[in-house]
């Protein structure tokens, strides 16, 4: 089967595992380096999701690295579904976080009106990465899973 951009072992496929590396390494040391995350249980939830997915992309871009070093495919069938199944798993938790922390962003910074009082900046950063992480994680995920379904 041809390598098409996006998929492990392409650099169309690196290009997408940093980005998502990227935005979700920024959210996590955004939402961590505010004082009072813990405080709510879906920065928590944001913070070990984009946590995961920040390892997950990583280990990933040192796999497409390593295989367009040494001009190996990555189009194995246990391969591509290893990569279709943890892109599916990281990609719904990072999208749920996210979207957990940006009804609270929402509820802190309009309905509560008490921004003065909390990191709504930080916040609303954090949160906005997390989504940008998870729009990186998407193309990946289908062109993986589309991928393992047209074999």
């Amino acid at each position: 089967m041809k390598d098409f951009q996006g998929t492990p072992g392409t650099t169309g496929g690196l290009s997408l595992r940093c980005c998502q590396f990227l935005f979700a390494a920024i959210a996590l040391c955004v939402m961590v380096t505010t004082s009072d995350f813990s405080s709510v249980t879906a920065f928590c939830y944001l913070v070990a999701a984009v946590g995961l997915q920040s390892l997950w992309s990583l280990s990933l871009a040192i796999l497409d690295i390593y295989a367009l070093s040494v001009k190996r495919s990555l189009q194995n069938y246990q391969v591509v579904a290893l990569f279709a199944i943890g892109d599916g798993i990281t990609s719904t938790l990072t999208f749920a976080a996210a979207c957990a922390s940006a009804g609270i962003t929402v509820l802190i910074g309009n309905d509560l009106d008490s921004c003065a009082h909390n990191n709504c900046l930080e916040f609303e950063t954090a949160t906005t990465l997390a989504f940008f992480s998870w729009f990186a994680v998407l193309p990946s995920f289908l062109l993986n899973f589309w991928s393992l379904a047209s074999r």
